[in-house]
């Protein structure tokens, strides 16, 4: 029978984002894609190091050890690599014991396309143009940042993920109403419509499905700690807040902690929660939070996008 796709979450993920592929990303763009292949060929039995999301999708794949038999997650490559030059991924994960057995290498095409194809829920890649092209395919994903990559002698007990607010986990309206009108308005929009839930962003599902995840795996026999733990971390403060609390609430979904920061930098936040990943909008925020922890942004997704 097919392998149906559609009862796990799904990560997809592309090589330089799993591993640190730094070196022949820089012979990539400083000698071209033949000097490329060649290098990888010539190290094709060398095992790649550890990207900056290698921590979240090692920690990903072992939620499926706790009820053997039970598989919750899935793993996918998806890559510009060709075939040819993907045996060095391939040896690199057997070499760590990443149960990944699926991927995609696109010879150098768009690979955004194939992302539904797999029923992908989160995309992560070091790609800008794959990454915005994925968002504009209503697939939740993210830039990774070059930074920090857990160490995995010292591995964290709980996947902890962190997420900012708006045109993240809810929509960019009120965000726009701040950029284009001010502070002042901004609060007022969200004083007035405190009892309206916030629009969903691109990562609502994913959060929801992550709420699933946590709801599952707490009730299961013999977990002393919940695998899974959420943050928000956003500029919010009071009064704006309420409207964040209340949609969630709709939502029946549950955020471990929240952090309403009010302009406070959220890097010493991040790096006191310590997430395997944090997802934000913001340039600025992003370059400050992956200094101390795995970053990725989300691009903005154009309004005549998205799916009625």
């Amino acid at each position: 029978m097919p392998y149906d796709l559609t009862n796990y979450l799904v990560i997809g993920v592309s090589s330089r984002a799993l591993f640190d592929l730094s070196r022949e990303n820089e012979i990539y763009e400083n000698e071209g894609l033949e000097a490329y292949c060649q290098y990888q060929l010539e190290h094709e039995n060398d095992i790649l190091k550890p990207g900056t999301g290698f921590a979240l999708i090692e920690a990903m794949l072992d939620i499926n050890k706790i009820d053997p038999g039970l598989r919750r997650t899935e793993v996918v490559i998806i890559s510009r690599n060709s075939a040819d030059t993907s045996l060095r991924i391939s040896n690199s994960i057997n070499a760590h014991n990443l149960d990944i057995t699926r991927a995609a290498f696109t010879g150098g095409e768009p690979v955004a396309k194939y992302l539904n194809a797999f029923e992908v829920d989160l995309f992560l890649s070091a790609t800008e143009e794959d990454v915005e092209a994925a968002v504009q395919s209503n697939v939740a994903a993210g830039l990774i940042y070059d930074g920090p990559s857990r160490d995995r002698t010292d591995p964290l007990e709980q996947i902890r993920i962190a997420f900012d607010g708006d045109a993240v986990l809810f929509s960019k309206e009120s965000e726009m109403i701040y950029q284009q009108q001010g502070l002042e308005a901004f609060i007022d929009h969200e004083k007035r419509n405190a009892q309206r839930p916030l629009p969903e962003g691109p990562f609502a599902k994913l959060l929801k499905t992550l709420s699933f995840l946590q709801f599952d795996l707490n009730n299961r026999a013999g977990q002393t700690a919940p695998p899974i733990r959420t943050a928000l971390v956003t500029a919010r403060n009071s009064p704006a807040h309420e409207r964040v609390i209340r949609t969630l609430r709709t939502w029946n979904v549950r955020i471990d902690e929240t952090f309403f920061l009010g302009g406070v930098p959220k890097h010493k936040i991040l790096e006191a929660f310590s997430p395997h990943i944090f997802f934000d909008d913001q340039h600025q925020h992003c370059e400050g939070a992956a200094k101390v922890v795995p970053t990725a942004r989300v691009p903005h997704q154009d309004d005549d996008t998205k799916k009625a």
